[in-house]
């Protein structure tokens, strides 16, 4: 436990301490964001009938939510927890509970396949911590929720529902 807190601690501080300590990054980044909203997303649309699109973006909602619980589990050595949550609301097991092979009639390929990355890392997560209650080691488990987070990122850079 002694070494977990220190390290969860460097985890959390290091993005922070970067941002604080790189002003130019931090509005390289506006900038870019700010370019991006003037000269139009390029993003590929994805049209999703109306009723689809808010039920696929209440999930979206949903699996922030869960990531936000899965990090407070973490922080809190509740890696029982964290597993569950990754596993019930975004893993394999989710699938059919969020609908997914309704929504995913509506995407291109690569939208699939990044949401199939997801709900895989999610599961792959929920072992490593299951992995973390019995070994104490919190390493894998922060990378592993780092995949969750990147195929998260990678179809929000994609794709966006119209």
């Amino acid at each position: 436990m002694r070494r977990l807190i220190p390290l969860l601690g460097l985890i959390l501080a290091l993005p922070l301490g970067a941002q604080q300590h790189d002003p130019a990054m931090h509005q390289k980044h506006m900038a870019a964001a700010s370019q991006s909203s003037v000269a139009g997303d390029a993003r590929q649309l994805v049209n999703f009938p109306a009723q689809m699109k808010a039920h696929t973006l209440a999930n979206m909602r949903d699996h922030m939510l869960a990531l936000q619980e899965i990090q407070t589990a973490l922080a809190s050595s509740d890696y029982d927890r964290a597993a569950e949550v990754a596993e019930t609301r975004l893993g394999m097991t989710a699938l059919t509970a969020h609908g997914a092979h309704e929504s995913s009639k509506f995407m291109p390929k690569g939208m699939q396949d990044a949401g199939s990355a997801m709900h895989r890392s999610a599961s792959r997560f929920a072992t490593i911590a299951k992995d973390a209650s019995v070994t104490g080691e919190i390493k894998p488990a922060v990378g592993a929720l780092a995949e969750v987070m990147g195929a998260c990122v990678s179809c929000h850079t994609g794709y966006r529902l119209q």
